[in-house]
């Protein structure tokens, strides 16, 4: 019906209406933090990609040398070229590739099986020890992911490719053959090993809230147990298991240092390995066209996840008429279960620390004779014929220094990032169902797609030069905060997000109410109620920081060294020992962190991987 013009408003009159509910709408708390987040996620995230892009399609200084008419800075695709096609592509690109996939395949397939294997028996078995068995199993993710790869090499390596014996030479006394050594199999195990963990809590968490009168009702119909397995409790955990699934093959697809310490003494590299090596040469612009296809094939993985999903009609298992969950007994197999358990315990937790501290107690590399320990390598004075004349790590300023730089790291990365995490939480779920809301969610998630050593070697792309007011951080430590800042987002965010959404809106509109402003609301009742998470957030972000490798390790320099990158350093240049006195000091600083979690309202591992 239209509306006569004698009731109709002038023109200027629903300008100056619209203007004001704009203005309305622009100063409302939550649209101006997900402004701020906006500008920030675009800062940290878009222009990242965008200056990695155009560096890949740009003539580079280093190209005039082999390119002699390149002019530096012209669009082209030479980078493209090089690296997808011919030779150098197949040696660069194509080779690595295979070796990425086939090595997060298998270890994405044993991590299912262990993970999968070990939440069945913890949830729905009545093995004795069950409560212990799941809090070590959190204990591998813990430690750096490279440690079960050191320890692996302390005992496997050959005289062969590794030029001292290892301890099963020592105690055989004939060397294992190089595929046991180095190669895919011990990396895919190692990472395996490592990266269980989530399938183990995805898992359990999913058989946790299976009603048991399901299998039931499938076993009085006369269904066989490996029907009931496969029609109905596998169905109820797929979801579970392609978050697994998700998680491993996206770390271990980016993984540097595992592959590293065991595929570089037999030449085999993986994508991570060569972006590495592609920047250290100077090439990187190449390293980026490696970076770049790292995400394509990592997000592709990610959309197939979330189709595979999005088919299913139903994942429901918890309904209204009461819940059930039953335990099945092992019966003869439940001592064989929990031996079986304790000797997988052994293996992946106290075997590597042990091999790893008898090792940094050898004088001499490859004889593991009771005459041959010593402090050499802990407390040894400087100018020895050891370790390259440093002293020993407790005698080292050096090392000092590396471990404050991992402690500091650490400690802003955490402030930070769970600081962004209840901001944008509280822009998030405040104005949840708008299009500002949506778009500032989907922008935090996008680092988590993007394996850690391509989202350093994007950060390489950005600092390398000015932007803007900002001088070329490249080298610096704040380069450091900041990339490990922006890498955290998508679990700070999914924490902020958990911990506002647990926050009723009538406690902030009463106070809004009575006259308290945004500061004095987030002040005194939005940060006090989500200061739990908080809390959690930022000892597990800490905890993180402290073990990360492979999202640093194309940014660090001498003066920048975290004790993580000061490991690798010592491995490369021979000093095996040295790391591993390096690691044993780490893995504790971690226990430690890990140690104030549990004491702290909220925290847990679990929490943290976004459970």
């Amino acid at each position: 019906m239209e509306v006569p013009a004698a009731f109709q408003q002038p023109r200027s009159l629903q300008m100056l209406a619209a203007s004001r509910r704009f203005i309305r709408w622009l100063t409302r708390p939550e649209v101006i933090l997900a402004l701020i987040m906006l500008f920030l996620m675009f800062y940290m995230v878009i222009i990242p990609l965008y200056r990695m892009i155009m560096t890949t399609v740009t003539w580079q200084p280093r190209d005039v040398v082999t390119v002699p008419e390149a002019e530096v800075g012209g669009l082209t695709l030479y980078h493209y070229t090089r690296m997808l096609t011919g030779a150098l592509g197949k040696i660069y690109m194509y080779t690595p590739l295979r070796h990425s996939l086939t090595i997060a395949t298998g270890a994405t397939f044993l991590s299912l099986f262990i993970g999968g294997s070990l939440a069945w028996l913890v949830v729905r078995t009545d093995m004795p020890g069950r409560k212990l068995v799941n809090q070590l199993a959190l204990v591998p993710y813990i430690m750096p992911s490279w440690t079960l790869a050191q320890a692996w090499l302390v005992f496997f390596k050959n005289r062969l490719s590794g030029g001292t014996a290892g301890v099963f030479e020592y105690l055989v006394g004939h060397s294992p053959p190089n595929w046991l050594a180095y190669g895919p199999v011990p990396i895919m195990i190692c990472s395996a090993l490592h990266y269980y963990t989530f399938f183990f809590l995805f898992v359990s968490a999913a058989l946790m809230s299976i009603d048991s009168n399901l299998e039931e009702a499938g076993e009085l119909a006369g269904a066989s147990r490996w029907r009931i397995l496969r029609k109905i409790t596998f169905p109820l955990v797929l979801p579970a298991i392609l978050s697994g699934v998700i998680m491993t093959f996206s770390k271990v697809l980016g993984t540097f240092g595992g592959p590293n310490i065991l595929g570089t003494p037999v030449r085999y590299y993986v994508v991570a390995t060569m972006i590495r090596g592609s920047i250290g040469v100077g090439d990187r612009a190449d390293a980026l066209v490696l970076a770049i296809v790292l995400i394509l094939f990592s997000m592709t993985i990610i959309n197939l996840n979330q189709k595979l999903i999005g088919t299913r009609r139903s994942y429901e298992t918890i309904g209204g008429r009461g819940f059930v969950a039953q335990v099945s007994k092992l019966g003869k197999l439940k001592k064989v279960m929990i031996v079986c358990v304790i000797i997988f315990q052994i293996l992946v937790i106290v075997i590597p620390l042990g091999l790893l501290v008898w090792s940094s107690l050898m004088l001499q590399d490859g004889n593991y004779s009771l005459s041959n320990l010593s402090l050499q390598h802990w407390t040894g004075e400087r100018g020895t014929i050891y370790n390259h004349g440093e002293p020993g790590v407790l005698r080292n300023p050096k090392i000092y220094r590396t471990a404050w730089n991992s402690i500091r790291l650490s400690l802003w990365t955490a402030f930070f990032t769970a600081l962004i995490g209840v901001l944008l939480g509280y822009a998030i779920v405040k104005g949840r169902g708008t299009r500002l809301s949506k778009l500032v969610e989907q922008l935090a998630f996008i680092p988590y797609v993007i394996p850690g050593i391509a989202f350093g070697a994007v950060y390489i792309a950005m600092f390398v030069k000015p932007l803007g007011p900002l001088p070329a951080l490249y080298g610096t430590f704040a380069l450091l905060v900041v990339v490990s800042v922006a890498k955290h987002i998508p679990y700070s965010s999914r924490s902020g997000v958990s911990a506002m959404m647990q926050v009723g809106r009538e406690l902030e509109e009463a106070a809004q109410v009575s006259g308290a402003k945004i500061w004095r609301r987030f002040r005194h009742i939005i940060f006090p109620l989500t200061s739990s998470g908080f809390v959690s957030g930022f000892l597990l972000t800490f905890i993180t920081t402290m073990r990360e490798l492979s999202l640093i390790i194309l940014l660090v320099t001498p003066e920048t060294q975290v004790l993580a990158s000061q490991t690798m350093f010592y491995i490369e240049n021979g000093d095996g020992q040295m790391a591993n006195v390096v690691i044993l000091i780490l893995i504790t600083l971690v226990a430690i962190g890990n140690f104030i979690i549990s004491r702290f309202r909220g925290g847990s591992l679990k929490k943290g991987l976004g459970m």
